[in-house]
């Protein structure tokens, strides 16, 4: 059963047209110049396949909370999601949903020259224009209050969140939500993932803040907890109200 994403619709983008995808548990929300549905569909199916296949093989690389080192011969999504854990020290699924968004909106870039794939709140995005990335962030007083600022020269770019009060996906922590920016969505979100897992409370940022710094290819990070915000890198927020 797939959950309402009713954070889906809070910053409409009337020059883009949106739809939806789902595939199994892949469950996605696009916008482009025109509909790509059938495209982004075959495009998920083909991602997934090679990953399901690698799974069947090897079902530690699904279960384990440790980094992963990848045959060189394993599928090169797999391959970037154990590279990845690598980096911010956690296992590879972390990095599903932002592998999987990565790799449907390359695929779709061809047909149209902006794409914004979500897939679960992590999300990968080309624009040609100056765009707005509201931030949700469940009960805190932040939600619906501000967003990101993206430039078109950023992208393509990865911005990946992760929470430990909403969503379905693995959390060790209790933030409200912690915002990865990196060029790698997959990155993106391993590192939101990482960072989530040591925010139990507001005192928790500033450590938390640190450790993100330590991680190679990270662009920029934004950490909220109750009505405490941290934000570093390259990260731009602005009000919505």
């Amino acid at each position: 059963m797939h959950e309402p994403r009713f954070y889906r619709h809070w910053i409409k983008d009337a020059d883009l047209v949106s739809f939806n995808v789902v595939a199994k548990q892949t469950d996605l929300y696009i916008r482009a110049r025109r509909s790509l549905k059938d495209k982004a569909l075959k495009s998920v199916l083909k991602n997934r396949a090679p990953l399901e296949k690698y799974i069947e093989h090897h079902p530690l690389f699904l279960t384990t909370l440790e980094p992963y080192q990848a045959e060189k011969d394993a599928p090169a999504i797999v391959k970037e999601m154990a590279r990845v854990s690598q980096i911010a020290g956690i296992g590879p699924m972390a990095a599903v949903a932002g592998a999987i968004a990565e790799a449907v909106g390359r695929d779709l870039l061809p047909f149209s020259a902006e794409v914004v794939v979500e897939n679960g709140g992590d999300i990968f995005l080309k624009i040609s224009k100056k765009r707005l990335v509201g931030i949700y962030a469940g009960e805190s007083p932040f939600t619906g209050k501000i967003a990101l600022e993206i430039k078109p020269g950023e992208t393509p770019l990865g911005i990946c969140t992760s929470s430990g009060k909403i969503g379905h996906s693995l959390s060790l922590g209790s933030a409200d939500a912690v915002i990865a920016l990196s060029s790698s969505t997959p990155l993106a979100d391993a590192i939101a993932t990482a960072i989530g897992n040591v925010v139990k409370d507001a005192e928790d940022i500033p450590q938390a803040m640190e450790k993100a710094q330590s991680m190679e290819g990270l662009l920029g990070i934004v950490i909220i907890k109750d009505d405490k915000i941290g934000a570093w890198g390259k990260v731009r927020i602005v009000s919505l109200g």
